[in-house]
């Protein structure tokens, strides 16, 4: 059995009793990484997917999936029988979040442990709990006498992947807010500071604000992605209110295209929240957006798709 990373300040790895842990929400940006980490840490790591999930290939071989649909929480059930902790990410865009309560006294009958996937707007107060988003959820949870750990984090670096199909077809990214400092993190090292709280002891009912470790514009961003993949591209700056149509047409709930639209505006004045969380959880440097992009240049390298 391969123990998970070292933690910082110890010369060796931790021991892992037996566990298994399941991952809610698997085949996202975040986790097949969390899965992957798992299993390479000898626990075992279970899926709860929704009927026809068309992205369940992206789950790792050794996992064991379930079929579950957070609507109805009582099919949560055979999933949730002997496990130790539970990786949750809430699916917003498409749920209804007033179920939130109903799947944690689910959860609350299985297992006191949950780490969750939630969003530096909570720490910084931008998001209300009133918005029914991270912030409400991150009160149901502890209004459910659950054990926690919270990953406030910022935007993934796999959100540039939302600039591949423009570039598919030219060198330039129409977007808003190229000048919004942003600090992404890799979607790998936020998994494994969650598989890090879900599998030691420590960590339990702890905010921790995830980041990545340096600050760069979305334009610079871009950059990097293509000094990565070969190419010149370029940033053509799309007006607040064009972009706010564009991502309700796609989509967006109102409320979230206005609530995204006027934090890239405050990043444009002052620079994201930046920690050394990663480094600190793991023992490790944190990956930067370059290793990202050199992980990904394939995707973004002309005739990509």
């Amino acid at each position: 059995m391969n123990p998970p990373e070292t933690p910082s300040g110890k010369g060796k790895a931790v021991s892992v009793k037996p566990q298994t842990v399941l991952v809610v929400g698997p085949t996202g940006n975040v986790g097949p990484h969390a899965l992957a980490q798992l299993l390479e840490a000898g626990v075992a790591a279970r899926a709860l997917v929704p009927p026809g999930d068309p992205a369940v290939a992206r789950i790792p071989d050794g996992t064991e999936v379930f079929e579950g649909d957070l609507a109805d929480p009582e099919s949560l059930v055979p999933a949730l029988d002997g496990v130790t902790g539970v990786f949750l990410m809430w699916p917003f865009f498409t749920l209804d979040v007033s179920t939130a309560p109903a799947v944690l006294e689910v959860i609350s009958r299985y297992t006191g442990r949950v780490v969750f996937v939630s969003s530096i707007g909570v720490h910084i107060g931008l998001e209300p709990v009133d918005n029914n988003c991270h912030a409400y959820l991150e009160q149901q949870i502890e209004k459910a006498g659950l054990t926690w750990t919270f990953l406030q984090t910022t935007g993934f670096a796999c959100n540039a992947l939302g600039w591949a199909g423009q570039l598919d077809g030219g060198d330039v990214v129409r977007f808003p807010y190229g000048g919004a400092v942003r600090t992404p993190v890799h979607e790998a090292d936020l998994a494994a500071v969650g598989v890090r709280a879900l599998t030691e002891d420590g960590h339990e009912n702890r905010r921790y604000v995830v980041t990545g470790p340096e600050p760069l514009s979305q334009a610079e961003q871009l950059r990097i992605i293509g000094a990565a993949a070969g190419r010149e591209l370029a940033w053509a700056e799309v007006a607040h209110d064009a972009a706010r149509q564009a991502m309700v047409g796609a989509g967006w709930p109102p409320a979230y295209a206005d609530g995204a639209l006027e934090y890239f505006a405050t990043l444009v004045e002052a620079p994201e929240t930046r920690t050394d969380t990663v480094a600190e959880v793991l023992g490790r440097p944190a990956r930067t957006f370059r290793d990202w992009a050199e992980e990904h240049a394939d995707r973004f390298r002309r005739g990509a798709a």
